[in-house]
């Protein structure tokens, strides 16, 4: 398994396989091919279907400006559902073409190479066998990570979190239209300060977390900066609980800095036995994954145990099961900014249950993985990211008129 910070990546939105991902394979190509004649770019699949709403164009552009770039939607038994064809005519009129996956959370693969990102640190595979070690050593979760990781990875955790916290503050103030063809207010601001009048504690929770979830997610609808957690549609779900935690309950950064650690452990086991991208296995896989990496992440910095916060993300994941990605107009934002309030929302509760009712659990983290992978497997293409099914299909189906 690679390391957590392959998890967290920095870059623009709105979305960490149609931007950042093509964005470094762009970088990738310029770096091999300084004096290229020519480069054309063809998108496949997802980033074909939904590039436009995406950014993807404008994400390979801003790096290889004069490259001309196609689409194939009709291509069909892709290596991976996001892939780009490089052809290159060099300065010397040879030819040369690589294909690169934007394989999820920004990552990227060139077929037929295996790059320093992948290169694999930890030895285990499942959570069974790092939850055996534990028990075995009388040791955390963090222990376990420390053990394993790099000494920067506190370093680079710190620059992560303070990329976070700047998309929480950028978007609590901003105000105006998103980019797209929906018209979108944002709506961060006034969620922050519409308090009800008597408002319970409970309500005034759940209402400032959301407005950070809202913040970050209309950040990188907007193609700001966000942090990939594990995705860029799925980013404010983790920072707005951590945000909540720190700015408004006091717990000190050291302490969020080692539940980002433990969040990015479940992502990372997320992503080596199943998927993270929506374009592979539907929103489950983006949002559910988040919710699973926050509940995981708030466990660890209540304290609970490791059983305990192996249910909080067992149950956070289980609950977000078949949850498709049907992105209205292509766009990361309905219904994805929604999403990331209401995962944060259940990250809570997923760790409320797991106080409770961790030794009556039948089901385990890794059984439930599995699940999402398999049920994403099994999921119409037209529900993973196409914008052709779900909520994507009926608002176009009723804008033309139809009732």
């Amino acid at each position: 398994m690679k390391s957590i910070k392959s998890i967290y990546k920095i870059g623009n939105g709105p979305s960490s396989s149609h931007t950042v991902g093509p964005y470094r394979a762009s970088l990738l190509i310029k770096e091999r091919y300084p004096d290229a004649r020519k480069i054309t770019v063809t998108l496949f699949g997802s980033l074909a279907f939904t590039g436009e709403g995406h950014g993807t164009k404008k994400a390979i552009q801003e790096v290889l400006p004069e490259a001309v770039i196609q689409e194939n939607s009709i291509e069909t038994n892709l290596p991976h559902p996001n892939t780009m064809k490089f052809d290159i005519v060099n300065k010397d009129g040879s030819t040369e073409s690589i294909r690169v996956f934007s394989i999820g959370g920004g990552s990227i693969r060139v077929e037929g190479e295996l790059s320093d990102e992948e290169k694999e640190i930890y030895p285990e595979k499942t959570f069974r066998e790092i939850a055996g070690i534990c028990k075995k050593n009388d040791q955390s979760i963090l222990d376990f990570i420390i053990e394993r990781e790099n000494r920067d990875l506190k370093v680079y955790l710190k620059e992560i979190w303070r990329a976070m916290q700047d998309a929480v503050e950028r978007g609590l103030h901003a105000e105006g239209i998103l980019p797209g063809e929906l018209q979108l207010s944002r709506k961060a601001k006034l969620l922050k300060e519409k308090r009800c009048y008597n408002e319970p504690s409970d309500v005034t929770m759940n209402r400032v977390i959301a407005s950070y979830a809202y913040a970050v997610s209309e950040e990188n609808a907007d193609e700001h900066l966000v942090v990939t957690a594990p995705t860029c549609g799925s980013c404010g779900v983790l920072p707005s609980v951590l945000y909540y935690m720190q700015h408004d309950r006091g717990f000190p950064e050291e302490e969020i800095l080692d539940a980002l650690a433990v969040a990015g452990l479940f992502g990372n086991l997320i992503r080596t036995n199943a998927s993270i991208s929506g374009a592979e296995c539907g929103c489950q896989a983006e949002i559910g994954s988040a919710c699973s990496m926050a509940a995981a992440g708030l466990a660890a910095l209540y304290k609970l145990d490791t059983d305990q916060i192996e249910y909080a993300a067992e149950i956070a994941m289980e609950h977000n099961l078949g949850l498709t990605c049907d992105p209205v107009c292509g766009l990361v934002q309905i219904p994805c900014i929604e999403r990331n309030a209401v995962a944060a929302m259940r990250a809570i509760s997923s760790v409320n249950l797991s106080r409770f009712l961790s030794e009556t659990r039948k089901i385990s983290f890794d059984d439930v993985v599995d699940t999402m992978y398999r049920t994403g497997l099994d999921m119409d293409e037209k529900y993973r990211e196409t914008a052709h099914g779900g909520l994507a299909q009926i608002y176009r189906y009723h804008r033309k008129g139809n009732k």
